[in-house]
């Protein structure tokens, strides 16, 4: 098979705030962006949405909505995961917080499943999920970890329930700034604590997954030391994708130089680096096939579609049309070499 091939629209949100020297990227812009970029004839297959203003209204009327979905159509494009608006300072409010604070958690999950269910029964969505995480920093979690980790994973399960009502998938965006998904094993802690694959699984993104490695936020859980070299490199993301890779129903690519970084309300997380960079430490196409393939070399049924993720990338860098499509063109590698 071969991977539909999404950029993702929230690069021009996520880290950028009015006023500043990064003010957001209009959805028109970043669409225009996507559309322009081409390899080899190739093009995008479609986007991927964060449900927030100022691109979108997660609260808009069902005839807003299609006509967002008209538009995304008529330049050719899908629409592929939706990222729901679950944290506090968008109308939700942290998983492992006060009942009030989880209610408006689940209730941001049910908001974004009605959303995406309308851009699916236009037909402009054929697959994807809806991506969360717990909202919440590793200094609170940290303060009771057992407790918090089981408050989040309640909190994950009723929205797994709302999920399940629209036919949704919900997946979990491991980053090492959301408490109790910050390393690898509280990833899989909690993933198993809610207990509910098939419906509740793992969003994994190069970039931030290659900070689990490392230890960051959780040195107990490092798989790799300073100055490891290539083999012991291997032996260490086996081990995690032979954990996670089973979880996984979503999936970023993306480059990472073993930094992490963080502009805006968005707390430091794994710096995301153009797909050339030459301080990227991650070899791409090889570090995919081991969330895209399962043990026997097959493609993992879940996916059907990969996104590129550029968060935090400074807006004269996503202005340029090559970094587009240099995006695109590491992304049609990807297809190639594993599809």
């Amino acid at each position: 098979m071969s991977w539909k091939l999404h950029n993702a629209m929230w690069p021009g949100l996520v880290g950028k705030e009015e006023g500043s020297a990064e003010p957001p990227i209009s959805l028109d812009r970043m669409l225009e962006l996507t559309v322009a970029s081409e390899v080899e004839g190739k093009k995008f297959d479609g986007v991927d949405l964060f449900l927030y203003h100022p691109h979108l209204d997660i609260n808009a009327s069902e005839e807003e909505v299609r006509r967002l979905a008209d538009k995304i159509a008529g330049l050719g494009l899908k629409v592929g995961t939706v990222v729901a608006p679950i944290w506090s300072d968008t109308g939700g409010g942290s998983a492992m917080g006060s009942a009030e604070e989880r209610s408006r958690f689940v209730e941001a999950v049910r908001k974004g499943c009605r959303y995406a269910g309308i851009l699916r029964e236009h037909g402009v969505r054929e697959y994807g999920s809806i991506r969360i995480d717990s909202a919440c920093s590793v200094e609170d979690w940290a303060k009771d970890p057992a407790g918090n980790t089981r408050l989040i994973a309640e909190t994950f399960a009723e929205a797994a329930k709302v999920a399940a009502d629209h036919d949704e998938v919900l997946v979990a965006e491991g980053e090492i700034c959301w408490g109790g998904m910050h390393s690898w094993k509280d990833m899989l802690d909690l993933l198993e604590a809610v207990g509910q694959p098939g419906r509740l699984g793992f969003q994994a993104d190069l970039a931030h997954t290659y900070l689990y490695l490392l230890g960051y936020n959780a040195e107990e859980h490092a798989l790799l030391k300073e100055g490891h070299d290539e083999e012991e490199f291997a032996a260490a993301y086996a081990e995690m994708t032979a954990k996670l890779a089973p979880w996984t129903y979503d999936f970023h690519v993306a480059q990472n130089d073993g930094t992490v970084h963080g502009t805006g309300a968005h707390d430091k997380t794994g710096r995301h680096c153009p797909a050339q960079d030459p301080n990227g430490k991650l070899d791409i196409v090889k570090c995919a096939s081991y969330w895209l393939l399962d043990e026997n070399g097959q493609a993992r049924p879940e996916m059907k579609h990969i996104c590129w993720d550029g968060c935090m990338f400074p807006n004269a860098t996503l202005e340029q049309q090559q970094t587009w499509n240099d995006i695109l063109a590491v992304m049609q590698d990807i297809n190639v070499a594993h599809g």
